[in-house]
């Protein structure tokens, strides 16, 4: 076994903290390569939001490569404390709410844990927001009358919105799957738009 990564041995499940969702996963139990992890990196880069601001940062006046820039130097500076927080998790095999337990304490652990979950619902809803704005716009594309149709960006939206849930219900393997499909199409068409 490498000292990059370690596997709690003994039984904790008799402790008062422990139960099956905040337990240490073992080895077998971890099925995220590095490719994983870097494609989830890419996924979470090359995102509605970044072509959003990538042609706001051209409209006020940004070359397309100045703005692409900002977009990769911001992403990079991101995935630092990224790595940095994903670490100890990542060696031990614990989640965010377990190591958060070593600074806040047991039942302090929840005040980040909970904040965490906050941002993530927004982010979750500005995504797709955006989302079905931009299905929208294609769907009136290929079907003009769909511009007309009453509530069309709504029904959008939650067309959008099942196709996320349907992948987040299936867990992290829905997310680790549709990743690892989609980080080289989104490199790949990203420099095809480029050449």
């Amino acid at each position: 076994m490498s000292a990059d990564v370690v596997e709690v041995t003994e039984d904790l499940s008799s402790s008062p903290l422990w139960n099956p969702d905040l337990a240490p996963t073992t080895l077998l139990q971890r099925t995220w390569s590095t490719y994983h992890i870097a494609a989830l990196w890419i996924g979470m880069s090359v995102v509605i939001t970044t072509y959003t601001l990538a042609s706001g940062l051209m409209q006020q006046g940004m070359r397309w490569w100045q703005a692409m820039l900002v977009i990769l130097l911001g992403n990079v500076i991101v995935l630092i404390p990224m790595i940095l927080n994903a670490h100890a998790g990542t060696k031990y095999g614990v989640s965010f709410p377990v190591l958060c337990r070593a600074s806040f304490g047991v039942r302090g652990a929840n005040v980040p844990a909970i904040l965490r979950a906050l941002v993530a619902c927004g982010w979750f809803g500005i995504q797709t927001w955006i989302g079905g704005l931009a299905l929208s716009t294609l769907l009136a594309a290929a079907w003009p009358a769909w511009a007309d149709l009453s509530g069309a960006i709504w029904i959008a939206f939650g067309i959008f919105w099942l196709i996320q849930v349907a992948i987040i219900v299936r867990d992290l393997d829905g997310i680790k799957h549709l990743e690892s499909w989609s980080a080289p199409l989104l490199l790949g068409g990203g420099a095809l738009l480029l050449w």
